[in-house]
């Protein structure tokens, strides 16, 4: 969709304010970003189950999915390997990055997400890519997360629910994608996810 197009209105910020007060589960939430990524078994099915499972947590709501994005494996020989789909969500949560960190290490093992090679196939990847505007050298969890603003596969998911998005400390996301290019990161209008009720 372009922003030209006249059905994609941007919700004013009332009515934004109105549901974020109305969600009374959530005190103070922090906005989070989340990468997610898929390259076995039912792609878009997994993808879609992270997402469940995200929204699921205490203290975490999911605010918006992006579209689902279809690119090549990095680091490996071209066809050795499934093309991912890929796709970022935005979420508010009162969960300390620590322990969003967990949730989504938890997720992965969920869907046996196996850790023996680098760059190898993966039934789900759930990565932490920004928390509020938090800069850390964490080993554990390094924030944002270090390569997000050379990524094309996501920036521009990322772009998609939040245009006027910053990586902290790297600039903005619109900004960061025009310099990365989009090659190779396929839109499929053809799959959707769905937002959890």
């Amino acid at each position: 969709m372009s922003s030209s197009d006249p059905t994609v209105q941007p919700v004013p910020t009332s009515v934004v304010e109105q549901v974020d007060a109305a969600d009374v589960t959530l005190s103070n939430p922090k906005r989070a970003v989340i990468s997610l990524g898929s390259n076995l078994g039912n792609r878009l099915e997994t993808i879609q189950g992270a997402i469940d499972a995200l929204e699921d947590t205490p203290g975490l709501r999911v605010k918006a999915v992006s579209p689902v994005y279809e690119t090549d494996p990095w680091g490996v020989e071209p066809g050795t390997q499934a093309t991912y789909f890929n796709a970022v969500v935005l979420i508010k949560t009162t969960l300390p990055p620590s322990s969003l960190l967990e949730r989504g290490h938890a997720i992965e093992e969920a869907f046996e997400r196996v850790r023996d090679e680098r760059w190898g196939p993966r039934t789900i990847d759930v990565d932490i890519v920004a928390y509020q505007d938090v800069v850390s050298d964490d080993p554990q969890l390094t924030l944002p997360h270090p390569r997000a603003h050379e990524r094309a596969f996501v920036l521009v998911p990322w772009n998609d629910v939040d245009p006027q998005a910053e990586v902290p400390g790297r600039g903005t996301v619109a900004g960061l994608l025009a310099a990365v290019g989009r090659d190779g990161v396929r839109v499929r209008a053809d799959l959707e996810l769905r937002l959890p009720e």
